[in-house]
Formats: C-alpha cells, structure tokens, sequence
C-alpha cells in the first residue's frame, strides 16, 4: 500500500515539476535580465534623493522596485527620442557630433569603436551572420556540436592559412551567451535547415526539444502546372 502510494506522489511530483518548471524558469530569467537592465538604467536617477529611492530612510541599501521601473520606462523613452532625432537632418548631424566626440576620448575611443562595429556588424543586413546553423566537429573529430555562422572568411587569417576558413560561434548550454569563436575550414562547415530560434531552443533545452526535420526529398517536391492548370508535384532534381 505504502509503495504504491509512494508511486503514485513521485508520478504526480514528475508531472507537476514538468508543468511548473518552464514557468519558474521563464520567470527567473525575466528577474535576471531586469536586474541585469537595472543595473546600468538606474543611474538615470541619480538626481533624486537617495532617501527617496532606495529602501533605508539613511539613503543605503538598494533602489526599490518601483524606481527601478520608472528608470526602465525613462531608458525606453529615451532610446525612442534617440531614433526619432535619428530620422531626420538635424538628429542626424548632431548624433555624428557626438559619435566623433566619443571616438576622440582616449581610452574610450577603443571599447566604443569596438562595439560600434560589433552593432554594425548585425544590423548590417549581413546574409549570414547569426543567420545560419550549421555543425561542426567540436571538441574533437567525431563530436558534433551546433553552431551559428558570424561571418565569412577573414582576409588575413585565410592569408595566413590559405585555407576558406568560416567563423563559427559555437554556444555553451544551457547558457548561450558564452561559447567558442572557431575558425573552421568551409568543407568542414555542414549547414542546417533549421532556424536559428529552433537552434537556440535546442540549446538551451540541452537537446531535449528537438525541431521538426522535414526531409530533403519532400523539401524537392514544387508544385507544377499540369493539365488544364491543375499543380501536380514534381521531383527537382
């Protein structure tokens, strides 16, 4: 009686873990990212008395919550004001000032430059960067591991290998903002149907949620016009 009893609580705690989990997840990461977010927009209250924002009447502790997301909504509204001086003449010469402004800081003109081609690099419209899964034989030959094309070729690592050489950003899990930056060669690169949101999730799911693979064969077959304009399927060879 006592063994089935317990069978029955552990098949009710897996199936109700299964269903509580992802939300706890789902909301732990939400926690995590505002924190994260809160951390850098809560400067933007510097003006307000500490006593006023944070939770000790002496000005110490942390921000409270509701600071916090009133720094949020002031960060959003100010990226939206950015955008809008950014579409016309005047915002656009006056965001060039400040742009050369900033490449002349010593120092600051270093990391500033880096991230301003790191930002240009993925709003480039770049056909292949982050836009493509693929595999690759990482960490040893034999073992696959999925990742995602960055980009194509650097000019003087291939002059210093001579070899068509790919960058591929191969993610940790379940973790996929930390990674590998590898350098592989083109013939050894397999490129992936799969999309890059379903190559996330398989990643972070740690391969437990696999997209659905429709086969080559079937991907072949294209409606054709047949008779008295009926489509008919055709094999493309």
């Amino acid at each position: 009686m006592k063994k089935n009893l317990f069978a029955l609580w552990q098949a009710n705690f897996w199936a109700g873990l299964a269903i509580v989990l992802p939300a706890i997840i789902s909301v732990a990461v939400v926690i995590w990212l505002f924190n994260g977010v809160a951390n850098i927009t809560d400067t933007l209250l510097i003006w307000l008395p500490k006593r006023w924002t944070h939770s000790n009447v002496d000005g110490s502790g942390e921000m409270l919550f509701y600071w916090k997301l009133v720094a949020l909504v002031m960060a959003l509204i100010i990226v939206c004001l950015v955008g809008l001086l950014a579409r016309n003449y005047f915002g656009k010469k006056l965001i060039e000032w400040v742009d050369g402004a900033l490449l002349k800081v010593p120092l600051l003109n270093k990391i500033y430059g880096a991230m301003k081609q790191v930002n240009e690099a993925f709003s480039s419209g770049s056909k292949t960067s982050f836009r493509t899964v693929v595999l690759v034989e990482f960490p040893r030959a034999g073992t696959y591991s999925l990742g995602f094309i960055t980009s194509e070729q650097p000019k003087e690592i291939r002059a210093r290998t001579n070899e068509n050489l790919i960058c591929v950003f191969v993610p940790a899990t379940p973790n996929p903002t930390s990674g590998f930056l590898l350098m592989v060669p083109e013939d050894q690169v397999r490129k992936l149907q799969m999309s890059v949101a379903d190559g996330i999730k398989y990643i972070v799911s740690l391969g437990s949620i696999a997209p659905e693979h429709v086969p080559d064969v079937v991907r072949q077959l294209a409606p054709v016009a047949g008779p008295a304009g009926v489509l008919v399927p055709s094999v493309r060879q």
